[in-house]
């Protein structure tokens, strides 16, 4: 494991509890439009578990084996306190399991901290059987590059282990280079409050200002596509891209 692999993994176990309450990874419909996707299958790996919601979900949904992986082992034992799954501390570009193991994979708001995210992408379609379905869901980056660089630069200010956000197509291209047919796209936004946003990370009072300013200053079209609210000169909300993608191995 890297030293940066390492600085992430601890990162995001010390917030385990924190990102098990969070209303914006515990709720929503887009948890239940995984597990839906994952209904017809019997043995499903949730890549990136976090606190387990996604995996939880399809388990929900009626899957009877769920495997919640993630680097992080304090992520992997509340995944597994908190949901009737089975848990493993894995690596995403690097998966400890034989090929065809599963006929779902799932991975939740979590891409965008992959140092290789071909090598997720390879991974997950070698664990999957043919057939096998991909639910997959991130934030996703504007096919322009002025706005997806100022979104990446936000979101690595507020918070180091953010790597990159990627657009639909480029998306959609890994898929299919992988042998993952792409079914379905499901485009969405989710709205962020800026303080609990910068809270979760422990963001510093300088760079809460920066980010600020950056909002303030951001590039044409940003304000609309993003729809940040101020109050006077600060953050209240915005909006952040995401996308919900179905892939299935093809036979």
């Amino acid at each position: 494991m890297t030293d940066e692999k390492r600085a992430t993994a601890s990162h995001f176990g010390q917030a385990a509890d924190s990102y098990f309450e969070s209303e914006v990874h515990r709720l929503g419909e887009d948890r239940h439009t995984l597990g839906s996707w994952c209904a017809d299958s019997t043995r499903a790996l949730d890549i990136a578990t976090g606190a387990g919601h996604t995996a939880g979900a399809v388990a929900n949904a009626g899957v009877p084996n769920v495997v919640a992986s993630d680097l992080a082992p304090e992520m992997v034992a509340t995944a597994v306190r908190e949901y009737p799954v089975a848990g493993l501390v894995a690596d995403a570009e690097r998966l400890p399991f034989a090929d065809e193991s599963f006929d779902a994979v799932t991975c939740r708001i979590a891409a965008h901290h992959f140092p290789d995210p071909e090598a997720f992408v390879a991974e997950a379609a070698r664990v999957l059987e043919p057939g096998g379905v991909l639910a997959f869901e991130d934030n996703v980056a504007p096919e322009d590059t002025s706005l997806a660089d100022f979104l990446n630069g936000v979101e690595r200010l507020r918070d180091p282990t953010h790597v990159e956000l990627y657009s639909i197509s480029q998306w959609r291209e890994w898929f299919e280079d992988a042998g993952l047919e792409v079914e379905a796209v499901e485009s969405a936004a989710i709205t962020l409050e800026f303080g609990p946003w910068v809270e979760r990370t422990s963001v510093a009072e300088d760079d809460i200002a920066e980010l600020e300013r950056r909002f303030r200053e951001a590039p044409e079209g940003a304000h609309e596509l993003f729809d940040v609210e101020f109050d006077g000169d600060s953050v209240v909300s915005f909006a952040n891209p995401k996308a919900l993608i179905r892939a299935r191995k093809r036979d």
